[in-house]
C-alpha cells in the first residue's frame, strides 16, 4: 500500500482536481488498481464535487444519505479524530472502521470525505503531540479491518495550509507531490514550501518529492514559451532548495494542459478524454519514482 499526498500552499493550482483525476485513472482507466482518497481540507472542495450531481445541480441522492447517516452516527475523519485523542479508559483507539466510514464512490474508487468540523484543526484545538500518529494508526485499522478492500493506493487531498492533519499525513507517506502552475510565483512558492518541509516534519524523514506543471498553457500542440520559462524555474528554484536541505526531490516532465472541462472531472465522473493520456504519463513517472 502506497501513500501520496498533495500539497501546495497556493490556492488555485488545482491541486484537488489532480488528486481526483490520478485516483480515477488507477481505479478506472486500465490499472485495476484499488484506490482510497481522503478529503482533509475544511474547504470541502473534493467532497462537495463528490455530492454534486451536475446535470441537476443537485446533491448526489446516494451519497447525500451515506454523509448524513456518517455524520449523525460520528463515522466521520474528525470524530475518529477525536476519539483518537481521548481513548477509553484502557488507552485504546476503538474507532471501528468500514464502509460507514469510507464511501465506495466505484467498485475501486473510494472516499474519505471531509466535514466542517475540520475547520477547527486550523485553530490548533488539538494538540501536535497527540495528533501526529493518527494518520498512521488509521490506515493500520484499514489495512487490518476484515471486510474492506485491500488498497493499492491512498492518496490525501491535503489542505491549502500546514495543518496538524498535514503533519500527520506528511510523516507517513511515501510521497509528496506538489502541483505548480506557470504563473511568476510558482518558483518562489515551490522553493519556500520544500524548504520549509524539514521543518514542519521533524523528527519524521521527509518523504520523496515530486513536482510538476498543471495548468501548463498550449499553442497549437505546443506548450507555450511561458510555460517553458516558467517551468525551467521551477526546476531550478526546486534542485537548489533539495540541495540546500538534502531532499530527494524530482521535476516531473510531465505536464498536465490547462482544460476547461477538468473543472467537472469530479461532478462529471471522469477524468475529460484528451487528459487520459498526460495523467498516465504522469503516474508512469510517479511510479517509477516512488
Amino acid at each position: 500500500m502506497k501513500t501520496i499526498a498533495t500539497i501546495n500552499f497556493k490556492g488555485g493550482v488545482g491541486k484537488t482536481t489532480v488528486t481526483w483525476c490520478l485516483a480515477d485513472i488507477l481505479a478506472n482507466y486500465g490499472y485495476n488498481s484499488k484506490v482510497l482518497v481522503f478529503d482533509l481540507d475544511a474547504q470541502m472542495s473534493l467532497t462537495q464535487a463528490i455530492a454534486l450531481n451536475e446535470s441537476t445541480g443537485a446533491l448526489n441522492p446516494g451519497f447525500g444519505k451515506w454523509y448524513e447517516k456518517a455524520k449523525q452516527n460520528k463515522k466521520t475523519i474528525f470524530d475518529a479524530l477525536d476519539r483518537f485523542t481521548t481513548p477509553n479508559s484502557s488507552g485504546v483507539f476503538d474507532f471501528g472502521i468500514g464502509y460507514d466510514f469510507i464511501y465506495q464512490v466505484t467498485p475501486n474508487l473510494h472516499f474519505v470525505p471531509s466535514v466542517e468540523d475540520l475547520y477547527w484543526m486550523e485553530l490548533e484545538v488539538f494538540d501536535r503531540s497527540s495528533v501526529k500518529e493518527f494518520i498512521r494508526r488509521i490506515l493500520a485499522k484499514i489495512e487490518h479491518t476484515k471486510g474492506l478492500a485491500k488498497y493499492d493506493y491512498i492518496l490525501f487531498d491535503c489542505p491549502p495550509s500546514f495543518t496538524l492533519l498535514s503533519y500527520s499525513v506528511l510523516s507517513v507517506c511515501d510521497l509528496v507531490i506538489i502541483p505548480v502552475n506557470p504563473d511568476f510565483f510558482a518558483s518562489y512558492g515551490v522553493r519556500l514550501l520544500i524548504d520549509s518541509l524539514r521543518m514542519r516534519i521533524e523528527p519524521f524523514p521527509v518523504p520523496k518529492i515530486g513536482v510538476f506543471m498543471n495548468k501548463a498553457k498550449t499553442y497549437g500542440k505546443r506548450f507555450t514559451q511561458e510555460t517553458e520559462f516558467y517551468w525551467n524555474e521551477v526546476v531550478n528554484g526546486s534542485n537548489f532548495a533539495a540541495r540546500q536541505n538534502s531532499l530527494r526531490v524530482k521535476a516531473f516532465e510531465t505536464r498536465i494542459p490547462e482544460r476547461v472541462a477538468i473543472k467537472r472531472a469530479i461532478t462529471a465522473n471522469g477524468v475529460p478524454t484528451d487528459l487520459v493520456s498526460p495523467f498516465k504519463d504522469l503516474w508512469t513517472e510517479i511510479i517509477q519514482y516512488i
